[in-house]
């Protein structure tokens, strides 16, 4: 049948681009992905939303046999959740190098008013196509606002350049000026041997005819090859902006994190060195003090004697206390350490892209290993989840029945299963049902979605189940017990206490400062994100995903410190806390970058900017308050280690 035919052709195409190799007169796919405003990226829509013609080739609708015009390719659920959609673009290009220059064309019939004003309303807000053709993007102008067509020299090297430093016509502008609309376009592809290594699109100025009801339009494609001497394996350097991701201010902030890092890491050692050992000495709990006559000093040579007996050495029966909340709590460290894991894969993935190709070069690359890490690190959350309950259930559950404990459990793995993807899927939800209203490519089909959902069904959720079975069942590990033993009942907190000592005073503080050590990468990263660039410097991003762990553990043991001094033995929550606020600022950045930073309008756009901020933001919180919770613990459990209890 012809779609059997046309699905082997598909699949014959895509065995061509996967070795890169042409033969002399073999067909080389030529695929519109998108088309839509320059100043908004989700707002993209098929290429042929705008009333092109289809190119006179054999691949024409008219023709049954051999049609694949506007024929969907294959997509993988990277592709998919990444807002791509290729389709055929009905040109029909075979890879003919030293052959004179091929020209493709079509007409369209008069347009209609309605027609006229797609044209006029794309060219006005700087609409732009995007094609691939041998997985090599190009991209290209609908059209101009102008006073009239004569005149018009491009400065630029090609059309996104030129685009980037338009902008959008306002309607009051739009009033004295006219729509003109590309109908030539010069597709110069570079071949070296037997491998395409360069793709240019120009549009030609000459071409420029004004939209209008009525008017009728050629549209023409040439095709030229040109022998070049540039290596296949360097052919997306091109698309790399080096001057940008590599410029001296992106080295200097991470060498300013790197110096945040070593003074943060010094108070910590004067706190740990210096304050702790005056602590342990006041409250003659140093093991190995040294022997001497007469009164005991410190290193000041002032008394230790008659020291009040205060700091947090007061809460020792208090500080293994169960968090509020625990199920919740544990829920979120097993979370937590599960977007660790996957981060730390994903980042070590892409920096390792030259041993199995630059994930950059791939389409949904990225978006496919964040899927199958997060499938195969639901173990860990599990497993911490399970375990962190475990430990600190103990401390709770002196009374209570054994069916509560269960009732319990099952709240601690059910909430660890379902609190990410019911997160996630909630603004995905929302963001979908926007993009479908819209008509956008970026609509997650039903297909993807029925996939992720049979992934998490049989590979995330029995896994967590696993994990937090083998936590709940794990021998704890040396040191696993608490140092101390917790008192039957709960010790009251001072009411008065110093600004330092309380959590609300503390906590955006230490945010603050794990903010100040990313938000020069975060930049690079949102640009990528929103302005058409290519992020490929992942060993930058791995350095100050280091940097900023660091950071928030140095930061977290600091606010935790000075609230168990305060007698706030409540330390669970502000530790993870003290991580979490990180997130608040990087979403303020957030809204700092798209007022001041994009030209991005309209509701649609605003909307997915927000939701992914948000995603993004509550994401690194419960990754940063889990990184937080993870260093206090250690320190908590190390400060307690020494103290002798009557």
């Amino acid at each position: 049948s012809p779609g059997s035919i046309r699905v082997l052709l598909i699949a014959a195409t895509l065995g061509d681009v996967s070795d890169h190799r042409y033969k002399v007169d073999e067909h080389v796919e030529l695929w519109v992905n998108k088309v839509g405003p320059y100043a908004n990226p989700q707002e993209a829509y098929e290429y042929y939303t705008l009333p092109y013609c289809a190119p006179d080739t054999k691949h024409h609708p008219e023709r049954e046999d051999t049609k694949r015009f506007n024929v969907r390719k294959f997509h993988s659920l990277g592709e998919s959740f990444g807002g791509h959609s290729l389709r055929h673009s009905g040109h029909d290009v075979t890879f003919t190098p030293g052959s004179a220059q091929k020209t493709e064309s079509c007409s369209t019939k008069a347009i209609s008013a309605e027609d006229a004003e797609k044209f006029a309303k794309a060219v006005q807000h700087r609409w732009f196509y995007q094609m691939y053709l041998d997985d090599l993007p190009v991209w290209g102008m609908v059209g101009e606002m102008l006073p009239d067509s004569a005149g018009v020299v491009k400065k630029e090297k090609d059309d996104l350049q030129r685009l980037d430093h338009m902008s959008d016509v306002s309607d009051a502008d739009a009033s004295q000026l006219k729509p003109y609309v590309y109908t030539a376009r010069n597709l110069i592809i570079s071949y070296n041997g037997d491998q395409i290594v360069k793709v240019d699109l120009t549009s030609d100025p000459k071409s420029l005819e004004e939209v209008k009801s009525g008017a009728t339009f050629t549209f023409k494609l040439f095709v030229s090859f040109i022998e070049t001497d540039e290596e296949f394996h360097s052919r997306f350097d091109r698309y790399l902006d080096h001057e940008f991701f590599k410029h001296p201010i992106h080295w200097f902030s991470v060498f300013n994190s790197f110096m945040m890092v070593l003074f943060l890491m010094g108070l910590v050692a004067l706190i740990l060195l210096r304050t702790l050992k005056k602590d342990y000495a006041r409250y003659g709990l140093m093991h190995d003090m040294e022997e001497g006559e007469g009164e005991e000093v410190d290193d000041e040579g002032k008394p230790l004697t008659g020291a009040e007996d205060t700091g947090w050495k007061q809460v020792h029966g208090d500080v293994f206390r169960a968090p509020s909340l625990l199920p919740v709590f544990s829920a979120l460290i097993g979370t937590g350490w599960q977007l660790v894991v996957l981060t730390l894969g994903v980042i070590i993935f892409a920096v390792l892209g030259p041993l199995h190709g630059e994930v950059h070069e791939e389409r949904g690359e990225v978006l496919h290993a964040i899927l199958v890490c997060y499938s195969l690190s639901s173990i860990v959350a599990g497993y911490t989840s399970g375990q962190f309950f475990k430990q600190y259930y103990v401390t709770t559950a002196r009374n209570n029945k054994s069916s509560t404990s269960t009732s319990m459990w099952q709240a601690t793995m059910g909430l660890t299963v379902v609190l990410l993807p019911v997160l996630v899927t909630a603004i995905l939800t929302v963001l979908n049902a926007i993009s479908l209203i819209y008509g956008t490519i970026n609509t997650i089909p039903f297909m993807a979605i029925i996939k992720i959902f049979f992934i998490w069904i049989f590979v995330s959720v029995p896994l967590n189940v696993l994990g937090t079975l083998l936590g709940r069942h794990a021998k704890f590990i040396a040191g696993g017990q608490f140092p101390c033993r917790v008192n039957s009942i709960p010790r009251p907190i001072p009411d008065e206490v110093p600004w330092y000592g309380k959590p609300s005073g503390l906590i955006p503080l230490a945010g603050l400062l794990c903010f100040g050590s990313i938000f020069i990468e975060l930049y690079y990263v949102l640009t990528s994100l929103w302005n058409y660039k290519f992020y490929h410097v992942y060993g930058f991003l791995l350095g100050v995903y280091g940097i900023l762990t660091i950071v928030v553990g140095m930061t977290s043991i600091i606010v935790v410190y000075f609230c168990l001094n305060a007698e706030n033995y409540h330390w669970q929550w502000t530790a993870f806390g003290s991580g979490a606020s990180t997130a608040g600022y990087v979403f303020v950045y957030g809204i700092y970058y798209f007022l001041f930073k994009t030209q991005m309008n309209g509701f649609l756009q605003t909307s997915f900017y927000f939701g992914y901020m948000s995603l993004i933001s509550i994401t690194m919180g419960i990754l940063c308050g889990t990184l937080g919770f993870a260093a206090a613990n250690n320190f908590v459990r190390a400060i307690f280690q020494n103290v002798k209890v009557d």
